[in-house]
């Protein structure tokens, strides 16, 4: 099977569509024929050697398709069936993949749609967890128009939370439609959530990593009450929690999406999708920022 590597570090012309052994699951596991793989901004960082150093990597861990082989012990899926989900490890952007957490695809979504949902939920949730985020709290939300901040949005609003959220005024009315209150970023921030939110509010998450942690630490009332996906140097400066995942996922977020979905209660949007072989234009596309929405592979 085809699969996307890179043998060094670099730029997206690094990256390049190798011949590998297919993969074979293992208990628990399922093995799909992959119809669409997300693109996330973990991808370039990896690529670039910000992350692991090992060579060569293969990329990308969120994909859909339609199971093709089954792990000992799985009995919840058939040969046939549609899911989405994790890989245990990178290689979700080639044609075979192997998920160790996967759920069925919602009915009305789409191969891409189904592909973009994984990591940006995972980290949406986590983050909420993290902040104790729960019915009848205030959560301002910092950036949330890209795939991770609307995410979190509408799952803080399913859980009965009431949502400010941040970003420019082009993106006020998608704002809105996932239930948030939006307010402009820039200066004058927080008299503009002050407006909405006199006493301020009782938590904040920052996915933009903007700069602006002093003012959510402000905001809610102190650096406790604040964390950050996206600001670890700001973190580290103003005492605010980093969430990078190594204090555990939250991954029975995949289960909770269908009846969401269906709901009508959430929705993440593609920007993009490109054939397998344009993965390196991929990439580009996503480092310049140029596309709003999730960026996804099309295998097939």
């Amino acid at each position: 099977m085809k699969s996307v590597r890179f043998s060094r570090f670099g730029g997206p012309e690094v990256l390049e569509l190798a011949e590998v052994p297919d993969p074979r699951p293992g208990p628990d596991q399922v093995r799909i024929s992959v119809r669409a793989a997300g693109i996330n901004a973990s991808d370039w960082k990896k690529r670039q050697g910000l992350m692991d150093q090992e060579l060569p990597q293969a990329m990308g861990h969120e994909a859909a398709g339609i199971v093709d082989e089954l792990g000992e012990g799985v009995t919840d899926v058939e040969i046939g069936d549609r899911v989405f989900g994790f890989t245990a490890s990178s290689g979700a952007q080639a044609e075979l993949a192997v998920l160790s957490c996967y759920a069925p695809i919602p009915p009305s979504l789409s191969f891409a749609e189904a592909a973009a949902l994984p990591a940006a939920t995972e980290t949406a949730a986590r983050a909420l967890d993290q902040l104790g985020v729960g019915s009848g709290v205030t959560v301002l939300v910092n950036g949330a128009s890209g795939s991770v901040g609307s995410a979190a949005v509408q799952l803080a609003v399913a859980r009965g939370a009431r949502v400010v959220g941040t970003g420019s005024l082009a993106t006020h009315d998608f704002l809105r439609s996932l239930g948030a209150e939006p307010v402009a970023y820039g200066p004058g921030m927080s008299d503009r959530v002050r407006a909405l939110a006199p006493d301020g509010v009782d938590l904040a998450l920052d996915v933009a990593g903007s700069g602006v942690l002093p003012e959510l630490i402000q905001l809610a009332g102190g650096a406790d009450h604040v964390l950050t996906i996206a600001d670890f140097a700001g973190a580290q400066q103003y005492g605010v929690r980093f969430s990078r995942g190594d204090g555990g996922h939250a991954l029975y977020v995949i289960s909770q999406l269908g009846e969401l979905v269906e709901a009508g209660k959430f929705t993440l949007p593609v920007g993009q999708t490109f054939p397998l072989t344009e993965v390196a234009e991929a990439h580009r596309v996503g480092e310049s920022g140029r596309v709003r929405g999730k960026l996804v592979l099309l295998p097939s």
